[in-house]
């Protein structure tokens, strides 16, 4: 699974913050730090597929000593990434042409359900 670390709101070396002293002790959950191979690896594969998915995921997972979860989020960051950077490029060529466009997304984005609870680990 994933690592926790310290309790939220919690000092090792004291008693907890009065504010924080209710309730159940909710952990943080400590981010991951990709290899520079893993990331090399990761990017290769999104080049030929931005969505990976079953057998290929778990090989994946198992080749970068990574967790099927940690490849999931990974790519579901980075075709978040791509997709905002997609948007940038083709606001740069709009502007260029004088055309203004609208602040709002484009309606005719494919949105990904899995990617309402995103995890971000960028």
């Amino acid at each position: 699974g994933l690592e926790l670390s310290h309790c939220v709101g919690t000092n090792p070396l004291g008693p907890t913050v009065p504010w924080r002293s209710r309730g159940p002790c909710k952990m943080k959950r400590v981010r991951t730090v990709f290899k520079p191979e893993q990331l090399e690896r990761l990017e290769k594969e999104f080049l030929k597929q931005q969505y990976m998915v079953g057998t290929e995921r778990v090989d994946l997972a198992a080749t970068l000593h990574l967790t099927e979860t940690q490849v999931k989020v990974w790519f579901q960051n980075r075709r978040i990434k791509w997709r905002k950077q997609s948007m940038e490029q083709k606001a740069a060529k709009l502007s260029q042409f004088g055309v203004i466009q609208p602040a709002t997304a484009d309606s005719t984005d494919v949105k990904d359900p899995e990617e309402d609870t995103v995890d971000v680990e960028l």
